[in-house]
């Protein structure tokens, strides 16, 4: 099931950690960053909300 990768194993596995380990700070970054927007919405909504009440 795993390929022989023969001298290349080193440059492929490392190929493969790098990749990964960028893949999961997109997905960290992107989850942060909704969690901000979200909250700043949140606080633009409950602003509007408080303007329309006066």
């Amino acid at each position: 099931m795993i390929p022989e990768l023969g001298k290349y194993a080193g440059a492929v596995l490392s190929a493969y950690g790098v990749s990964f380990v960028l893949l999961a700070l997109i997905v960290g970054a992107s989850v942060w960053r909704a969690r901000n927007i979200r909250a700043q919405l949140k606080d633009i909504e409950d602003r509007l909300k408080a303007q329309r009440s006066q």
